[in-house]
């Protein structure tokens, strides 16, 4: 399997993206730490069903690092849109980890408004208004104090990075060897706090605007969950299934938040399962 290094003029800037496969596009979108590199686990799968698009957007990955980027939410929603728009799609399945869990919906959200190109949704424990985990900590980092203890800290985290990564497996056992590497270079890009910092200060205001839209997503959705997620409340999940009126909810026991890495086989199964038949969904009604 081939994978293309892609690079596109977004928002005045240049955004690096991985391309590989071929069939109906696929978008994924990375969560607020990570990057094209997340997925490494499930570009090369997907890939034989689908024209698979993983993106660095602006601040992350390999993509611009200008430490005046704004990562905020709905700004890195109008970067996807515009992605999209020079992609020429007219249809396409979206994926999201975590945040970018949260700025798929965003987008398909909108989309629901607009040009809906958008047929399908899977969301990987994505942060939604439900869920209160770490609430107090993104409170005080959006403080004035709590950004200057960020910019301080992240370029010397080094050796916290380990642990930090561990918790987001269910099983810490089960985290790959490449993965401390991949994670620490997105941790320590230059700019990185500055960026985090957008995402973090405008936080519940993008997420209270997500409440109001998310009832508007009347697309098939999947929700993957690992029961063990500490980091995106795992009850919010039932209550996110109740309000996305067209959407399956998947649990895997166990895993905890990098459940696209701790399960890989097992995410990816569930992920092809699912899009087949959306897309063979949308071929019948197409004849009709």
């Amino acid at each position: 399997m081939t994978i293309n290094e892609c690079w596109a003029q977004i928002d005045g800037q240049r955004m690096h993206y991985l391309k590989a496969g071929s069939g109906p596009p696929l978008l994924l979108i990375h969560g607020l730490m990570g990057g094209s590199f997340e997925w490494r686990f499930s570009v090369p799968v997907l890939a034989e069903h689908y024209t698979v698009h993983a993106v660095d957007l602006p601040g992350v990955g390999m993509s611009s690092d200008g430490v005046r980027t704004d990562c905020s939410l709905s700004r890195q929603v109008d970067r996807l849109n515009e992605f999209i728009e020079q992609q020429g799609w007219t249809q396409a399945s979206v994926m999201g980890i975590s945040f970018g869990g949260a700025m798929a919906m965003l987008l398909a959200a909108h989309d629901a408004q607009t040009s809906r190109r958008i047929r399908s949704l899977v969301l990987s424990c994505p942060v939604n208004p439900w869920s209160d985990f770490g609430q107090d900590r993104i409170r005080f980092l959006s403080t004035w104090l709590g950004g200057c203890f960020l910019r301080l800290v992240l370029p010397i985290s080094r050796p916290l990075h380990r642990s930090a990564i561990a918790r987001m497996y269910g099983d810490p056992t089960r985290m790959p060897q490449d993965a401390l590497d991949g994670y620490r270079v997105s941790v320590l890009r230059r700019g990185r706090a500055a960026n985090v910092l957008t995402a973090l200060r405008s936080w519940n205001k993008d997420v209270e605007t997500l409440r109001g839209l998310i009832p508007q997503i009347k697309i098939p959705a999947l929700l993957i969950w690992g029961t063990r997620d500490t980091a995106v409340d795992p009850r919010s999940a039932e209550i996110l299934h109740q309000h996305l009126p067209k959407s399956e909810l998947k649990w895997i026991e166990g895993a905890g938040h990098f459940v696209f890495e701790e399960r890989p086989e097992e995410f990816n199964r569930l992920i092809v399962e699912f899009l087949n038949k959306t897309e063979a969904m949308a071929g019948q009604a197409g004849k009709q």
